[in-house]
């Protein structure tokens, strides 16, 4: 399977197309119910969320090649034929494959709706997360790098944000293994996914999970070229309004 790119918006060895690495459990509740893969004629995945029942949010590097994409619901496998692609105007590929910060997001507007088992996901409140937060991403790619064990098969990892977080990157550890060795994170086929706010569950024990980025790369631990290491998100603080004004100029009213 190939990938979209090679480098990112960090000084990293880093890779894109990402997916939940190591032995993450299958992923369930919030964090199932609005994740698809979005496939192309090329061969490649990447991970995408509802956000409408015809809309679905990913990496805007997930389509900046021409081809044809499809929605696939992993439950039932039903395709879903895309009918727009808007990549955020922030986003330029020169910065991305340079390793400099982008607006890494786009919105794929779909020719139907999707089937009734895929349950949109709203925009989390806009907001800086601190160091020490609980996130969790969800996302159909590998669980191994350089293999395709587990590619197509949803899983889901609660990772705690690491670094200096800001409004243009937000990095994940595994809190186990705090990328001095292989762990939880991001790998190929996971670019685009989601990572919902907070670890998905309110007060009361209700799923609650809430979309606050979107994962762009991923790194072996000490920052080495593959997976298990770190998971970089693309936080949508900045490109929030965008979201909200380009879903309803395509008539896709996002979940409440």
């Amino acid at each position: 399977m190939r990938l979209a790119a090679t480098v990112f918006f960090v000084t990293l060895a880093v890779t894109p197309a990402h997916a939940v690495s190591g032995q993450a459990p299958p992923a369930s509740g919030f964090a199932a119910r609005p994740i698809v893969m979005l496939i192309d004629n090329r061969g490649d995945l990447c991970t995408a969320t509802a956000v409408a029942r015809d809309l679905v949010l990913t990496a805007a590097h997930c389509v900046v090649i021409p081809a044809t994409y499809r929605v696939r619901v992993f439950q039932n496998a039903a395709m879903v034929e895309v009918d727009k692609i808007r990549r955020h105007p922030g986003f330029n590929m020169a910065n991305y494959k340079a390793s400099r910060a982008t607006a890494d997001v786009a919105l794929v507007k779909l020719k139907g709706p999707l089937p009734d088992i895929v349950m949109p996901a709203a925009l989390a409140a806009p907001r800086r997360v601190e160091v020490g937060e609980t996130l969790t991403i969800a996302g159909f790619g590998v669980t191994q790098a350089g293999t395709a064990h587990g590619l197509g098969q949803p899983r889901m990892a609660s990772l705690v944000v690491t670094g200096k977080p800001g409004s243009l990157q937000i990095r994940l550890q595994d809190p186990e293994t705090k990328n001095e060795r292989p762990g939880l994170g991001g790998c190929t086929g996971d670019s685009g996914a989601p990572a919902f706010d907070g670890a998905g569950t309110s007060d009361s024990g209700n799923d609650t999970g809430k979309i606050i980025g979107v994962v762009s790369w991923s790194t072996a631990p000490k920052s080495e070229e593959g997976c298990g290491g770190l998971t970089g998100l693309t936080p949508l603080l900045n490109y929030r309004d965008w979201i909200v004004t380009t879903a309803a100029a395509l008539g896709s009213p996002l979940a409440p």
